[in-house]
């Protein structure tokens, strides 16, 4: 299946793997390109230039097919060491980087001049029509059921996704409720040039994250995400647990006095904890709406097979059959 985005990333599949903290390792990554797809290398999980250079080496010796580097570009007192990040992803000879938080402009142009490709995560047409203005290649189109940060407007993607096709000259991909060949007919057919997926890779044999993760997933339903965070306009979509449910008390509590310090033990630090040592309750974690499509633990390779097989069913005969 040739879309622009295929072509504009060379890969065989139109499917992206999101950057997720403490996921997108480079293990995760190499599955996903090794099937067709464009794997993610998660920038901000390994932190320092060095440990991201190790990693990046570890998925090139996986794979000899693109991936890309997630860098997410957040507001802090002691930011991490983006120039120092983005020369390791450059002189590693990485092609793509998936940007997302802040406008990317300030780093675009060393990006840009390395003939990287980037693509862009928005949540909304006007972010996405502001990463087509500064030269974004590609964008990624959140709606409102992604798991993590679905931003503030809470529009779902099958308004989103028309809206974004009415807008940008660029390519996108959908994102947000993403898991499946239905998925990818259907934002094909709304627009898109693709799909991104983050919570249905978590659910695969390839995802190196602690079991007791992958079987949260599979056993949610649709109806077992929270949202956290709206009062700090931070808004993140989480799967329910202990510790989500003592933050939406602390949330209602507190309401517009909530400070980020109020909800630090139920947000800060906890990924190692849930990702690698399967502690569940240990705080708040990133997790979409689609976790009640995902039912199997399959590996990426047959995930990705059955994905456009499927796609293709759909596409020649149960659509052509209307």
């Amino acid at each position: 299946m040739k879309t622009k985005i295929t072509e504009l990333f060379n890969i065989e599949h139109p499917i992206i793997q999101g950057g997720m903290h403490h996921v997108g390792f480079a293990e995760l990554a190499a599955a996903v390109s090794n099937a067709g797809g464009l794997g993610t290398i998660t920038g901000l999980t390994q932190g320092t230039p060095e440990k991201l250079a190790k990693e990046i080496a570890r998925c090139q010796e996986m794979t000899d097919k693109p991936f890309a580097v997630n860098l997410t570009f957040l507001p802090s007192l002691t930011p991490p060491d983006y120039p120092g990040l983005i020369k390791v992803i450059i002189d590693a000879g990485v092609p793509i980087v998936e940007t997302a938080g802040r406008n990317p402009a300030e780093y675009l142009p060393t990006l840009k001049e390395a003939g990287i490709k980037v693509i862009h995560k928005c949540t909304s047409v006007r972010h996405s029509l502001k990463a087509q203005s500064i030269g974004c290649d590609a964008v990624s189109v959140d709606g409102f059921e992604c798991g993590g940060h679905p931003g503030e407007d809470d529009i779902p993607n099958f308004i989103l996704l028309p809206r974004a096709a009415d807008e940008l000259e660029i390519p996108f991909v959908a994102s947000g409720g993403m898991a499946d060949a239905r998925s990818l007919v259907a934002a094909m057919a709304l627009g898109a040039d693709g799909m991104n997926m983050g919570t249905r890779f978590i659910a695969t044999q390839d995802a190196p994250v602690h079991q007791n993760v992958k079987e949260a997933i599979i056993n949610a339903s649709e109806l077992d995400t929270r949202l956290v965070m709206r009062s700090l306009r931070n808004t993140e979509r989480v799967l329910n647990n202990g510790a989500v449910e003592r933050l939406l008390e602390k949330e209602k509590a507190l309401g517009a006095d909530l400070k980020f310090e109020d909800i630090i033990d139920e947000v800060a630090g906890v990924y190692p904890k849930i990702m690698h040592e399967g502690t569940m309750e240990a705080g708040a974690w990133s997790c979409g709406m689609v976790a009640g499509l995902v039912n199997d633990i399959p590996t990426v390779q047959d995930l990705i097979h059955g994905i456009m097989s499927q796609a293709d069913e759909i596409i020649k005969s149960r659509l052509q059959n209307f």
